[in-house]
């Protein structure tokens, strides 16, 4: 299939803990690993593994994190459009303790992908079977709804408001208080809402509670979980499951990411 991301990515450095230090306390760190991420770049890789490739429109710094940003996605099967923005990558600092959750501090501002550049091809993005919008301004979300399924979290809503498009689904979050939708929220209304809970599964509206899919293995970090649902979501739909069938495919997707380290192991 033919599958869009529009997001950010941002160069995580990521320390293993046993427990995030307290104020004042100083902790030695088991492990450390740096990578591209943030919740365009984890989209991104998680649809390119489903479905071998996928476009990605995003924006990066002029600089080396920026460079190797990348390469690495792209050497993941994502094809990355991204025009040079003067500027420098943004950065994040993970904290993954010892049940596998995740700390993160986030060293300056999003670069988003702009529909205003026209040295990108936003055309593609009307030839796609499906897109998911993590982030970027009002018009490159007005690029994206010209996709035939459009998928897009609720941590934008206030973009989502100004650009006033019409979502076939809308991903959010009943615990963190960045991802969460009400009703009324969006105008007009998303078709299909869904929120997630963690271990606890989910609930889609119009319909009701789904379970969480059983973890596969061992759990490493719960980085990423939420994006690689929302991905495999938007590659069940977009390849024709029912919406009952997409939110389980989804949840699978989010448990086994549990199971990786980092952004995509």
């Amino acid at each position: 299939m033919n599958l869009g991301v529009v997001g950010h990515v941002e160069w995580v450095e990521f320390i293993r803990v046993e427990e995030v230090p307290r104020p004042g306390e100083i902790v030695h760190a088991l492990e450390r690993w740096d990578e591209p991420a943030g919740g365009g770049a984890v989209a991104a890789t998680q649809l390119a593994k489903l479905n071998g490739s996928v476009h990605f429109f995003t924006g990066l710094g002029d600089d080396e994190l920026g460079r190797r940003s990348r390469e690495e996605l792209e050497s993941r099967g994502v094809t990355v459009h991204s025009a040079a923005r003067g500027e420098a990558q943004r950065r994040a600092f993970t904290y993954v303790d010892g049940n596998g959750e995740r700390t993160i501090t986030v060293l300056g501002e999003k670069l988003l992908p702009s529909g205003e550049n026209g040295d990108l091809p936003w055309e593609q993005l009307a030839r796609c079977d499906a897109v998911y919008f993590v982030s970027g301004d009002v018009t490159a979300l007005h690029a994206a709804r010209r996709s035939r399924l459009l998928v897009a979290t609720a941590r934008e809503l206030a973009t989502l408001r100004r650009a006033e498009e019409e979502l076939d689904v809308l991903v959010g979050s009943a615990q963190d208080p960045g991802e969460q939708y009400e009703p009324g929220d969006l105008e007009p209304a998303p078709h299909i809402v869904v929120t997630t809970s963690g271990g606890l599964g989910g609930w889609v509206q119009p319909g009701g509670p789904f379970r969480a899919a059983p973890i596969p293995g061992s759990v490493e970090d719960a980085y990423g979980c939420g994006d690689c649902f929302a991905a495999g979501l938007t590659f069940a739909l977009a390849r024709g499951d029912s919406t009952d069938d997409a939110v389980a495919f989804a949840a699978q997707c989010g448990a086994e990411a549990l199971t990786r380290r980092g952004a995509w192991g």
